[in-house]
């Protein structure tokens, strides 16, 4: 492959895309949306302009919170010495695009401190542009960005390859895996070597998953068989370790105030879909007690919902009901599925989401495993035959400022009609 010519034409497309004109050559679909993103949000193509580098303590707590570090030895043995030997350098970002470890040949980490391709930085795509770190957290697919696919003109003698690594316990994005070096140094499989990569360390969070649940389940049991009426052993995440006297569930949504419990100390809080329930501590989790035989069953009169779409990454829904509050993080798909509900208030039988999602009415049955997962943490606020949201449930729909920045990773048909729709 000649780089310097492929280097050469890229430019061209880029310069004709930003000055308005159709370039003879289009970018890759992946590259044209995050350009366009980049043009709406007022990032400067000519020049970087970046937040401060975070500092030792900062990055170090960080590295704590983040959950990867847990899976560095995998990504370290698969991808270290290859990028070593193939000058280029390993990154491992945060789920917010700050770089919190860079291994790799030592001539290249000096070449990516010049860039500003360093540790503390920052490195989300709103704030530098295109590039192998920001844009997969945004697409959450592995993107590979070569020289002047990178949006900001500083970047464009560099390659980049990243992929996105999501949390299997929560469906939560923690952050992303990059190859970089200098463009010629560029290889096309590297997309496919980083993705697996990230796949192998997802893989690798699902085992200490399930030996965790082995764990609490061991403790749990004895504890279970001792109580009378209706009890659930759960993990940090909600989900299910063990349960007595009630129908078992992979995952319950936990209320962000069971945080707030000491683990050496007993408790009450709210359920979404259990109701009231004495709460005490396990080791790695806790014990759910619901009052009454069936659980409280909740009224719908003054719940409000509030789906959160606005931002390119991280959705949310919230529910409040009276004096109380919760909110769930949601996945990729779960904020496309929920998305599409709203637009639908009478209801969207399962077929008809299937359109909506894959332009496939006949794949149901994705359809409906989804919308089980949603309805566990939802509970009676979402019915179903046809899917939809509680009729007495008030519910707002927060929106991007920009129909074209809905759900940027999103290629369903349902939300590609909404975001091409002029703004209202």
């Amino acid at each position: 492959m000649d780089f310097s010519l492929a280097a050469r034409l890229l430019k061209g497309v880029r310069a004709a895309t930003l000055s308005g004109q159709r370039p003879q050559i289009l970018p890759r679909p992946v590259i044209g949306e995050s350009w366009n993103r980049m043009l709406r949000s007022g990032v400067d193509p000519d020049r970087d302009v970046r937040s401060g580098l975070l500092n030792l303590e900062e990055i170090e707590e960080r590295r704590q919170a983040s959950g990867l570090m847990e899976i560095l030895p995998v990504l370290r043995e698969a991808l270290v010495t290859v990028a070593d030997a193939a000058q280029h350098i390993m990154v491992v970002s945060d789920a917010d695009g700050r770089i919190l470890w860079r291994e790799g040949s030592a001539a290249v980490l000096h070449k990516a401190d010049r860039l500003g391709f360093e540790l503390g930085a920052d490195w989300a795509e709103e704030t530098v542009g295109t590039n192998g770190v920001g844009t997969p957290l945004v697409t959450r697919r592995p993107v590979q960005v070569f020289s002047a696919e990178h949006f900001v003109v500083s970047q464009h003698a560099w390659t980049c390859t990243g992929a996105p690594i999501t949390d299997p316990r929560d469906g939560q994005l923690m952050g992303v895996v990059d190859v970089s070096g200098p463009l010629e140094t560029m290889h096309p499989a590297t997309l496919s070597l980083v993705g697996t990569v990230a796949q192998l360390a997802e893989a690798r969070l699902r085992e200490r998953h399930t030996a965790a649940l082995d764990r609490l389940r061991a403790v749990a049991a004895p504890v279970l068989a001792r109580i009378g009426g209706r009890a659930v052993a759960v993990d940090v995440q909600g989900w299910t370790a063990a349960v007595t006297g009630m129908q078992p569930v992979d995952r319950i949504a936990l209320p962000k105030s069971l945080s707030e419990l000491s683990e050496l100390s007993e408790g009450r809080a709210w359920v979404p879909t259990l109701g009231m329930c004495a709460v005490a501590p396990l080791p790695g989790g806790w014990l759910l007690r619901p009052d009454g035989p069936k659980g409280a069953a909740e009224p719908l009169g003054d719940t409000r919902v509030v789906l959160d779409v606005s931002r390119p990454r991280r959705w949310s829904v919230t529910v409040t009901d009276g004096t109380r509050s919760w909110s769930h993080e949601l996945s990729p798909r779960h904020a496309e599925l929920l998305y599409l509900l709203a637009l639908h208030r009478g209801g969207r039988s399962a077929s008809g989401l299937a359109q909506d999602m894959f332009g496939d009415p006949t794949r149901t049955v994705t359809v409906r495993a989804e919308m089980s997962r949603i309805r566990r943490y939802l509970g009676s606020l979402l019915g179903h035959r046809p899917y939809r949201f509680h009729e007495e449930a008030e519910l707002e729909v927060v929106l991007p400022q920009s129909p074209a920045d809905l759900l940027p990773h999103s290629v369903a048909p349902g939300v590609l009609r909404s975001r091409s729709a002029p703004p209202h």
